[in-house]
C-alpha cells in the first residue's frame, strides 16, 4: 500500500508538514481555500527558522536588529542585538506562506485549490476518511463538489479550524490580532529600517502588546488583545495610533486585517488518525504571542512521526502512533510554553507590572537571555550567577513599580 495523507490548509504548518510527507514519497494532498491569502500577523520569524527551515534571504523583508521597548508611561528601552550574524527576521506571509507551499508542491505533494467542508469518520481503524470539498480550480467562489478519501488528516487549518470540530476537539480561548499595514514617507521609513518597537500599556493592549514592525514598504501597527469586540478592538488600536503618532506622520494606510489567535492548545489534538497542528492545535505562545516558528516545527514533527510510524509510507499509523508527535513536541516545548505563560500572568496584569517590565529589559544579562529564547527557541540556562541577578532584578523591578501588591 501507499500512505494517503490529506493536510487542510497551507500555512507554515501546512506546507512544512506536506513537504516532509512528500519528501519521504507518501502520496500527500495539500488543500489551500486562499491561494493568495495573506494572514494579519506581525511576521516576525526567529533566525532558527531561517537555517533550520532553509528560507532564501527573498523572503526577509528585514533584518531586525534593533528593539525598543516603550512603556505605559513612554519609557524607552532599547534592546540591540549584539552579534553581527543575528537578526528577527521580518516576513511578509503572502511572500513566505507563498514560499513554503509552492516548494512543497515542487516536492510531490498535490495542491488543490479548495475549501474543505465536511469530514466522514470511518467506524473502524483501517476504512478511509472522507474529504468533501468545493474545488476552485475553476477560479469561482463556489467551486465544484468533489470528495477524496485518505488514510491520515493533519488539521493545519487556523484557530476556526473545520478540521478540530469535525473530531471535536474541544474549544480554546482566542486573542485578536488587528493590524494595519501603513506606507509612510521615505524619512519615516528610514527610522524603522532595521528597527521594530513594541508598546505596552492598558491604552494598546489589556493582555499582551501592541507593535510597529518595519516590512518591505510598509510598516504593519497593530494591537493583540483578549477582547473580542469591535469598539474595544478600534480604541486599542487607536491607543498605538496615537502612542506612535509622530513616527507615522504622513503614512496612508494600504490594508486593514485582522485574525483570531489560540490562547492555549485544544485540550484534544490527535483523535484517531488525525492530528491538529499550528493554530489548529494552540501552538502560539503566551507573552510573546509568536507563533510562526512553532507552526510550523510542530507540523514537521508530526509529519516526521507519520513518516517513522509509517515506515515511509507502508502502513497506517495509529492513533497511538500520532501521539507520539505530541510527546515529542511536549517534551522539547513545554517548558518554553510554561516560562512564558507566567512572564504574561506576572507582568502583563497592570500599567505597573508593565513598567517594571519594560524597566528589567533594560537589564543586558536579561537582554541576552530574552534574545537567546527568542532566536533559538530555548529556554536558555544562564550561568547561574546570572540567573540569580536576573531573579533579583525581577523582584526588585516589581516591587518598586508595585507590583506584588495583589
Amino acid at each position: 500500500m501507499t500512505l494517503r495523507v490529506a493536510v487542510v490548509g497551507s500555512g507554515p504548518a501546512g506546507s512544512s508538514a506536506a513537504e516532509t510527507l512528500a519528501k519521504a514519497g507518501i502520496e500527500t494532498y495539500l488543500f489551500e481555500r486562499k491561494l493568495d491569502n495573506a494572514k494579519p500577523c506581525g511576521g516576525a520569524i526567529p533566525l532558527c527558522m531561517v537555517s533550520e527551515f532553509d528560507l532564501p534571504p527573498e523572503i526577509i523583508d528585514r533584518r531586525v536588529r534593533k528593539m525598543k521597548m516603550i512603556s505605559p508611561s513612554n519609557v524607552e528601552v532599547d534592546i540591540n542585538i549584539q552579534k553581527e550574524d543575528e537578526y528577527i527576521g521580518m516576513c511578509r506571509r503572502e511572500v513566505l506562506d507563498g514560499f513554503l507551499r509552492d516548494r512543497a508542491a515542487k516536492l510531490g505533494a498535490n495542491l488543490i485549490n479548495g475549501t474543505v467542508y465536511k469530514l466522514d469518520i470511518p467506524t473502524n481503524n483501517t476504512d478511509p476518511y472522507t474529504l468533501h470539498y468545493a474545488d476552485h480550480s475553476d477560479g469561482s467562489a463556489e467551486g465544484v463538489m468533489k470528495t477524496l478519501k485518505v488514510d491520515l488528516v493533519i488539521g493545519a487549518d487556523g484557530a476556526n479550524s473545520r478540521v478540530a470540530k469535525a473530531i471535536d476537539a474541544g474549544d480554546y480561548n482566542y486573542a485578536i490580532a488587528f493590524q494595519e499595514r501603513i506606507r509612510l514617507p521615505d524619512d519615516k521609513m528610514a527610522y524603522y529600517n532595521d528597527l521594530a518597537e513594541m508598546y505596552v500599556g492598558n491604552d494598546v493592549s489589556t493582555d499582551f502588546y501592541a507593535w510597529v514592525f518595519p516590512k518591505y514598504d510598509h510598516v504593519a501597527v497593530g494591537t493583540g488583545t483578549m477582547k473580542v469586540n469591535k469598539a474595544d478592538i478600534k480604541n486599542l488600536q487607536a491607543g498605538i495610533r496615537a502612542r506612535a503618532a509622530r513616527k507615522l506622520a504622513g503614512g496612508e494606510i494600504i490594508k486593514v486585517e485582522a485574525h483570531p489567535i489560540p490562547e492555549h492548545p485544544r485540550p484534544r489534538r490527535v483523535v484517531g488518525r488525525v492530528a491538529l497542528v499550528g493554530d489548529a492545535a494552540g501552538t502560539v505562545t503566551k507573552s510573546s504571542g509568536e507563533g510562526i516558528y512553532f507552526a510550523a516545527k510542530s507540523a514537521r514533527m508530526c509529519a516526521e512521526a507519520i513518516v517513522e510510524f509509517s515506515n515511509g509510507g507502508q502502513r497506517i499509523p495509529s492513533e497511538a502512533d500520532l501521539k507520539v508527535y505530541l510527546k515529542r513536541w511536549d517534551k522539547k516545548y513545554g517548558l518554553t510554553y510554561k516560562v512564558l505563560d507566567i512572564l504574561q500572568t506576572v507582568f502583563y496584569r497592570s500599567d505597573a507590572t508593565r513598567e517594571a517590565f519594560v524597566e528589567m529589559c533594560a537589564d543586558k544579562d536579561v537582554q541576552k537571555l530574552t534574545f537567546d529564547s527568542y532566536l533559538y527557541k530555548t529556554v536558555v540556562p544562564a550561568n547561574p550567577l546570572i540567573q540569580m541577578k536576573i531573579t533579583a532584578k525581577t523582584i526588585g523591578s516589581l516591587l518598586r513599580g508595585s507590583a506584588l501588591a495583589p
